[in-house]
């Protein structure tokens, strides 16, 4: 037995009881009439006992041994996104698998290795898709959204669902919390956006003040548009047909109720119900001069999450979270004919996740936590010979932190037993695996805004229900994919005080190391597939960020971010055919400068992203070449006041200079658009 090489972990959950306790047996909080008082008396999160120093587009937490970007409030703003798809394409070291127009499929894939490799939490509570691994990010508007943090590795506090600890990479999504003004218990936004693509795009934040310690934010939005643009289709002698993008229509609905709860001194607990219904049409790729495609999607996702928090005699701490979530997905292909008719496959997809996390402070300088997660899934389908998979997960979390003035050190030894049953067709598999992880941040010099830091993770990834059990593909002896990450880095940030308010420098170095690697091989025929554990991946990588403020004569502000990704990711397959190849989709070199300028209410924005040549195929050979492209976006907007109203308007002109260009060969991006956002608060 080794580590993160199958052994039998028993995880004990009895902790569970006491989440279900903790969730039911506490006495309903009294309501109080409202009463107004002064804006820091609003209900806000809790924050982690975390030191944030804030640069201008991006924060960097200084004594965090794990690399962390940060984009947050107003640095948000400044960025031409629509939705959350839109805003990580800035961080370094991310690829964005974007299959073109607003209602494509957008996943997020960080240091190459693979967007199942990352896990996505919204307010605290995983996002997952245990049928094939990937969230669309598209689908989460920025309108609600505070904060979006991404950590390599995983986020940088022992105290967390033992979920967070599993993934390579994590991203966060933080939701507004209520905010008042003086004299007002309640807040309204409306906000309107319009442009290109026949996009119409309405949407409402609502917050209430119910009492003293109890608030709700309700929100929803409404998006609709024709996703029609024109595109240039290259052949081998160039650009020589420009047609117009069909069937990359969309129209969803997105809405969130959610009750904030102060509990005593110092706990809290949210309540959180979501709805997402979309219909969508699937443009595809342009291939053996096919334009068109009928082909659909309808999408309808809901979770309800419960989470209490508190802090006991300022030893002990306590989260525990709840939620039950049902995604439901129906595909139709009018084109590909069985023998009951056109293809047209359902699938409902159920979890159960329970969570309890404890830590305890054993000396001022000395933390321990035990985090334990229980989670069901269930997935059904009409598909024939389909096996209805039911995956019961079982993780646990030994974690240690101490925090000296200069050092800190953190160490967690993390747990899995996975139990896989299946009612037809196969026979299920189970999983045990241990996966240490050990990290550091340590302040060498007399300067306390300089720090080095260095991490070694061992994490691995299950199979998705698609990988094992999806009809003529799946392959039910599949292992999991085990990922090694080493990882060196600084940290500097300076405050001068001068023309230039502060700077800031984050450079890490980093190597992965993949094994077992799920690939598919072609087998009967190019409609049937097997899936294998062949492959193995070596990534090396050097990422650069940096970030300016400068303050000019009459009170004119600059904020400048660059960032630079230099990325080595090669197939080290044994006696494969493309061994020293770099993997599919993943440029060498990448970059993105975002740049703003504010004056009194007015504020100009520009952004630029460059991506370079990559290969679209395991083989790198000319005919798998695809080019490199870059995109500049501007933006100018007003933030003021009109009949005492708040109010926000801005115009944006993305892709100014009009580039063709594909994210995904065949999957043409849009060229010049345009959008226009209104946004009135009462």
């Amino acid at each position: 037995m080794h580590l993160c090489k199958h052994r039998r972990l028993c995880l004990i959950h009895g902790g569970l009881c006491l989440l279900v306790w903790i969730l039911f047996s506490n006495p309903v909080l009294a309501q109080e009439n409202p009463v107004a008082k002064k804006e820091s008396d609003s209900l806000k999160a809790h924050p982690l006992k975390e030191v944030v120093l804030t640069a201008s587009k991006r924060e960097f937490k200084l004594e965090s041994p794990m690399p962390v970007q940060i984009l947050s409030g107003k640095q948000l703003e400044k960025l031409n996104s629509l939705s959350v798809a839109d805003a990580v394409r800035y961080f370094s070291g991310v690829q964005l698998k974007d299959y073109g127009g607003i209602g494509g499929l957008k996943t997020i894939n960080v240091r190459s290795l693979g967007s199942a490799h990352t896990a996505v939490f919204y307010d605290g509570m995983s996002v997952r898709n245990a049928q094939n691994g990937q969230v669309d990010l598209g689908r989460f508007s920025l309108d609600n959204i505070e904060a979006i943090e991404l950590y390599n590795g995983q986020k940088s506090t022992i105290f967390q669902p033992a979920r967070g600890f599993f993934a390579s990479n994590t991203l966060y999504l933080k939701t507004k919390a209520p905010e008042f003004s003086a004299g007002k218990n309640y807040k309204i936004k409306t906000a309107i956006k319009t442009g290109s693509f026949g996009l119409f795009n309405p949407s409402v934040l609502y917050q209430q003040k119910l009492s003293n310690a109890v608030s709700l934010i309700a929100s929803t939005e409404w998006i609709k548009a024709d996703g029609k643009y024109k595109y240039r289709y290259q052949k081998t002698n160039g650009y020589d047909t420009t047609a117009v993008r069909q069937n990359g229509d969309i129209e969803a609905l997105h809405s969130e109720l959610t009750f904030h709860a102060k509990v005593g001194q110092n706990g809290q607990a949210s309540l959180k119900g979501y709805y997402y219904d979309s219909e969508r049409g699937l443009p595809g790729a342009i291939v053996a001069n096919n334009y068109d495609h009928v082909q659909r999607q309808w999408d309808r996702n809901y979770f309800v999450h419960a989470s209490f928090q508190n802090s006991y005699q300022d030893k002990y701490e306590l989260l525990a979270n709840v939620k039950f979530s049902r995604d439901y997905s129906r595909y139709i292909d009018p084109d590909f004919k069985t023998l009951e008719g056109a293809l047209d496959n359902k699938y409902y997809q159920n979890e159960i996740y329970a969570s309890v996390v404890n830590q305890y402070k054993i000396k001022k300088w000395w933390k321990v936590s035990l985090a334990t997660d229980l989670s069901i899934n269930t997935l059904d389908a009409n598909l024939y010979r389909f096996p209805y998979p039911t995956r019961y997960t079982y993780l646990g979390a030994l974690s240690t932190e101490m925090n000296w003035e200069r050092l800190d050190i953190q160490a967690n030894l993390l747990g899995a037993f996975v139990d896989e049953q299946v009612k037809y067709y196969q026979q299920g598999d189970n999983q045990n695996v241990f996966c240490p992880v050990v990290s550091a941040s340590y302040q060498p010099f007399d300067i306390k805004s300089f720090r080095v830091r260095a991490f070694y993770k061992e994490s691995f990834r299950m199979p998705t229900f698609n990988d094992l059990y999806y009809t003529f593909i799946g392959n039910s002896n599949l292992k999991p994919e085990f990922t090694t990450q080493y990882n060196f880095g600084t940290t500097y940030i300076i405050e001068p005080k001068k023309v230039m308010q502060s700077a800031s420098f984050q450079v890490d170095i980093y190597y992965n190391r993949v094994k077992d690697k799920i690939i598919a091989m072609p087998s009967a025929n190019l409609f049937r597939w097997t899936m294998m554990n062949l492959g193995e991946v070596d990534i090396r990588g050097l990422e650069l960020n940096s970030n300016f403020i400068f303050r000019l004569p009459e009170e004119i502000f600059l904020d400048l971010g660059i960032s630079y990704t230099y990325q080595k990711a090669i197939d080290i397959t044994p006696k494969g055919t493309t061994y020293g190849d770099q993997i599919p989709y993943t440029p060498e070199n990448s970059g993105t400068l975002t740049s703003s300028i504010n004056w009194k209410n007015w504020q100009f924005n520009y952004s630029f992203i460059y991506t370079g040549e990559r290969y679209s195929q395991k083989a790198n050979i000319p005919v798998n070449y695809v080019k490199p492209w870059y995109t500049s976006d501007l933006a100018l907007i007003w933030d003021g006041k009109l009949a005492k109203l708040p109010v926000k308007l801005s115009g944006e002109v993305n892709n100014v200079f009009n580039q063709y260009y594909d994210v995904i060969l065949n999957f043409p991006m849009p060229g010049r658009n345009y959008r226009i956002n209104l946004a009135v608060t009462f």
